[in-house]
């Protein structure tokens, strides 16, 4: 077992729900190639997690830090031939939906703070520059503040078709407003163009996200993609792919688009046989 780290007992607290997340890369590479994992859940949200396992078979050395938007990543070099990078945990998660509140107004440019400015921004596939006009066209009209925003996530719902083997790592939010039928993150993507294009601050978020009081859609579970935007004086979350608010949301990673936040960055070409996602209910805990 190369890495472990503890958080003590799995025991969910008042008003909470107890998950267990996790998930398993195996790959098969020709020469030694050095990787980055990001699948440790972020330490800033009402999320408690304890009883972290990350692990690989092959024993290898694993080195952690931090990135510049303060995600957690794990470094290692995978060896020739299989191998695999496991991470299991608890998290203990509000047994509520991501708050709401219409009310919450935009914020003037010259009122931003200097770190969530940066989020106004174009970045590699938040093509906001191009979908400038159709932003002004479709949303202009709207009244400022989070029902604006709720009218741009709702469109993009509307508008894309969900579909799992429909994109690759190469279609900008440009791209996908054009095609209409793209995988999870594309619906974020282009949401998050809609939004910096109205001036109003958007980042990229994806994490583990269990069917918590929600019909399974019976698909094999992947990572999920959401955004959360500035208005007022902090960051709300939105999610134009499901459409509607949810319970359980484990955040992993942020950044301006998927590019900043990939769950994996390979090096020397090893090739990904297979990959596995798992966030559910833990109904029976080992502690009761």
């Amino acid at each position: 077992m190369t890495s472990r780290h503890s958080g003590g007992e799995a025991r969910p607290a008042r008003g909470t729900r107890l998950l267990r997340v996790g998930c398993a890369f195996t790959y098969r590479a020709e020469v030694p190639a050095p990787a980055v994992f990001m699948v440790r859940p972020d330490r800033h949200d009402q999320v408690r997690v304890s009883g972290e396992n990350l692990f690989t078979e092959p024993d290898v050395p694993v080195r952690y830090h931090f990135d510049v938007y303060g995600n957690w990543l794990a470094r290692l070099v995978l060896p020739p031939g299989l191998s695999t990078v496991n991470y299991a945990a608890w998290a203990d998660v509000p047994d509520r939906a991501e708050d709401v509140d219409e009310a919450a107004p935009e914020r003037w440019p010259d009122d931003l703070p200097g770190d969530v400015l940066l989020y106004t921004l174009p970045s590699r596939y938040c093509a906001s520059d191009v979908l400038g006009d159709e932003a002004w066209s479709r949303f202009g009209a709207h009244p400022p503040g989070y029902r604006r925003v709720q009218a741009i996530c709702r469109h993009v719902h509307e508008s894309l078709e969900f579909g799992r083997a429909t994109s690759t790592a190469l279609p900008t939010a440009a791209d996908v407003d054009a095609s209409g039928a793209k995988a999870g993150r594309d619906f974020t993507h282009l949401a998050i163009s809609f939004c910096r294009a109205l001036t109003i601050p958007a980042r990229y978020v994806f994490g583990y996200l269990p069917d918590l009081d929600v019909p399974p859609d019976g698909a094999p579970m992947e990572f999920a993609a959401w955004m959360e935007v500035w208005l007022g004086d902090r960051w709300w979350t939105f999610d134009p792919r499901s459409g509607v608010p949810r319970k359980g949301r484990v955040v992993v990673g942020r950044g301006r688009d998927a590019a900043d936040v990939a769950m994996v960055t390979t090096f020397g070409g090893p090739v990904l046989e297979s990959m596995v996602v798992h966030a559910e209910e833990d109904m029976a805990p080992a502690w009761r």
